[in-house]
């Protein structure tokens, strides 16, 4: 954090117009904060702020990995989150002040990851889970900043605690839950202790996933794998029923209580209903895309939020129970970007087994194409906008038409070890391709089908990278085996010490630019693949990603340090710094009228900027 920090030290920060990214996958990691007006929500390793209103995004930067939990404060003052960390590492809890966006406190104890987080009723005390290979349960004082006291979460090293709520009245109560294990536990302050005690379930065994308690403190709702909802009294611990009768298909994965004593119910196949808590038969039902992991309500509950495992976000409102879909993204790292040509208003992005394309004034999904079980690694639109060409990690490249998402042409066994880069020729007839075998290939589309014309067989290893010469006479290609291969009828061969990841023409085509894990941005002649300078890119990690302006006076990288940065090409300087991502920047390209530049991330984001320097008329 500190090195991100002396790095965008008194450089111009780029204004940020749009996010597009929600992670989906951390168990009720979408919350509405008290002040009803702003979504809270981990993206990689930072925490979003998201305005219900207007969708405009703030982050909180502190976090050096993952987050994997997040919670709200009664009363708003304070969001804690925790994190996963490498094993043998310890996992920070951050306390952040909600009013001044900053950090308040940072807690370290537990090990590898934090499981769950729960705030007192009062905001006096902050609970803490730890992750499986940590296994205990820490008690902190907000106010002292100061664990209070600690205990193993599970009551044998075979159990597993999943998840734990605070008393909705009681300072001093608070219930966990797992595999083969569920307490209530008692905070004795006077001798800082916490003491547990067992509930009891006679015959019924289950695996608990989510605990709710009713507003009352009397009753504790436990959603299970098993797809059923025990409801145990808080004062005895005792079972006091369950039910429905048929279960939920892949478990309950969320709970949420409503004022009028009805449960909100999430499942893991995407059901999501509102239940009696007297019979838990069901009372509203609505089947959403993909498991439900977050459920949270804004204001009395007239109005709640659903997130979901496909990384959509949903709206409802009670009385008509109708899904609004407010946004939908990636669920896991966009592996390339691209924008049409000329226009500058679609772009599209490829991550998993999904293509979507994009409006790029209003971040709004108008198309998904699925290759159902395969990973597209790369791809680019035509020149004309007829079709998007892209490549597949089942050894395909596939062409489909941007407006309908047809499938246009398939060519099979296009390269050994998947295809992993690709591009098109400016007059639309040929596209080539790079392998994991570090093959490059070109084809000829045609009326019928394609043809392939050549195989080049310089590279070593896997192929990244692909720019083509304006006259189509010409191309580039970047690999992880060291070099960059300009392709004529002259071969030029360019060699550095590292892992090539990224390559560009500059506009007038007599230079080119290289980047990848030795941090450095490279010049070389095109003529004789002679280097000419040598940047310092980035302070730490790889750059992944690089794109220069149609004018060749500016160029943006991006990489592993979640900066994006915009250069002047000649002066070799960085003019402006983006902070924003919580994950490493995959790709990064700039729109051909240069008013926007558009940078993705591993954790799924799509993050929209005004380009500092337009086009002067």
């Amino acid at each position: 954090f500190s090195a991100m920090a002396l790095e965008t030290h008194a450089v111009p920060q780029l204004e940020l117009e749009a996010v597009i990214g929600f992670n989906g996958h951390v168990i009720s990691g979408l919350r509405v904060h008290p002040d009803k007006e702003h979504l809270i929500y981990p993206l990689g390793c930072t925490v979003v702020l998201k305005r219900i209103e207007d969708g405009k995004p703030e982050f909180l930067h502190g976090h050096t990995n993952n987050v994997s939990c997040i919670s709200v404060s009664k009363n708003g003052l304070y969001i804690a989150s925790g994190q996963v960390n490498f094993m043998g590492f310890k996992a920070v809890i951050i306390i952040w002040d909600y009013a001044e966006r900053t950090i308040y406190a940072q807690l370290l104890l537990h090990k590898a990851k934090v499981e769950a987080l729960a705030f007192s009723p009062n905001n006096k005390y902050l609970v803490s889970l730890g992750g499986q290979d940590d296994g205990s349960i820490v008690v902190w004082n907000i106010e002292t900043k100061e664990a209070i006291c600690g205990s193993p979460a599970s009551p044998h090293s075979a159990g597993h605690c999943l998840t734990v709520q605070y008393s909705n009245t009681n300072d001093n109560i608070f219930v966990s839950a797992g595999n083969g294990t569920l307490r209530m536990w008692e905070l004795d302050l006077p001798n800082r202790k916490v003491r547990p005690t067992e509930c009891q379930t006679g015959k019924l065994k289950r695996i608990v996933n989510c605990i709710e308690i009713s507003e009352n403190d009397q009753f504790i709702f436990c959603g299970t794998t098993s797809g059923d909802i025990m409801k145990i009294n808080l004062k005895t611990g005792l079972l006091s029923d369950y039910g429905p009768v048929k279960p939920k298909k892949k478990g309950v994965s969320v709970l949420k209580m409503l004022k009028n004593g009805n449960l909100l119910v999430g499942s893991g196949s995407g059901t999501f209903t509102v239940c009696s808590t007297t019979n838990f038969k069901t009372l509203k039902k609505v089947q959403l895309e993909k498991g439900v992991t977050s459920i949270d309500i804004r204001g009395e509950g007239q109005q709640f939020f659903v997130g979901t495992e496909a990384a959509q976000m949903y709206r409802f409102s009670y009385q008509d129970f109708k899904a609004e879909l407010i946004s939908s993204s990636h669920s896991s790292a966009v592996n390339d970007v691209a924008i049409s040509f000329g226009t500058s208003e679609l772009f599209a992005t490829c991550s998993g087994e999904d293509i979507r394309v994009w409006h790029i004034d209003k971040p709004k999904e108008l198309l998904r194409i699925t290759v159902p079980n395969m990973t597209c690694n790369s791809l680019d639109f035509m020149v004309d906008g007829h079709s998007i060409i892209s490549a597949w990690n089942d050894d395909k490249i596939r062409v489909f038409a941007p407006e309908s998402g047809q499938l246009l042409l398939t060519i099979d066994n296009a390269h050994r070890v998947g295809v992993t880069a690709i591009a098109g020729t400016r007059d639309c007839k040929r596209i080539i391709s790079g392998g994991g075998e570090g093959q490059v290939r070109v084809w000829e589309l045609q009326p019928s089908g394609h043809r392939l014309l050549e195989t080049m067989k310089e590279h070593k290893a896997t192929v990244n990278c692909i720019k083509i010469k304006s006259d189509d006479k010409e191309c580039v290609t970047a690999s992880s085996d060291g070099a960059c291969i300009i392709w004529d009828i002259v071969l030029q061969m360019v060699i550095a010490n590292t892992l090539f990841r990224t390559v560009c023409y500059h506009p007038e085509e007599y230079q080119i630019i290289t980047s990848g894990t030795n941090r450095k941005v490279a010049y070389w002649d095109v003529y004789d693949g002679s280097a000419i300078r040598e940047l310092e890119g980035s302070q730490s990690g790889a750059i992944n990603g690089m794109h220069i302006s149609q004018d060749g006076k500016h160029f943006v990288t991006g990489g592993d340090d979640k900066l994006v940065k915009v250069w002047d090409y000649m002066e070799g300087v960085v003019t402006h710094i983006g902070i924003a991502h919580g994950g490493s920047i995959t790709s990064i390209k700039i729109c051909s009228n240069n008013c926007t530049l558009i940078s993705t991330s591993a954790d799924g984001a799509i993050v929209r900027w005004r380009f500092p320097h337009p086009l002067s008329s």
